[in-house]
């Protein structure tokens, strides 16, 4: 399990994940993840696009961290999912709660 953190712009943080969103993926990275998040004082993008696998842990970690990020009047968007964590993000209309887009350039857009 990897996360990767940078800085897109100004306004906007990029948080790469790499590894399975399941109870023990979750476990190695959320407490950095949500501390990336909520202090950055930015708008969130995350990037799934090398998640192969997320569980429920994984959309509650997403959801409560979220719910963090507009609290502090900034928005986190989900973009690059694939297969199979497509399809579950699909399931549980994740998109109601947070955007979710194919690509880094579509988040962007939301945002402008």
């Amino acid at each position: 399990m990897k996360l990767e953190i940078s800085d897109i712009d100004a306004q906007n943080t990029r948080l790469s994940v790499q590894g399975r969103l399941d109870t023990p993926g979750v476990d190695v990275i959320e407490t950095r993840f949500v501390a990336s998040a909520t202090t950055a004082a930015k708008n969130i993008l995350v990037d799934l696009s090398a998640v192969p696998i997320l569980t429920s842990m994984g959309i509650r970690m997403l959801i409560s961290t979220a719910r963090a990020i507009h609290n502090k009047k900034h928005r986190m968007i989900i973009f690059g999912a694939q297969g199979i964590v497509m399809e579950t993000l699909d399931h549980v209309s994740l998109n109601d709660v947070i955007p979710v887009v194919a690509t880094e350039a579509q988040a962007l857009a939301l945002l402008a």
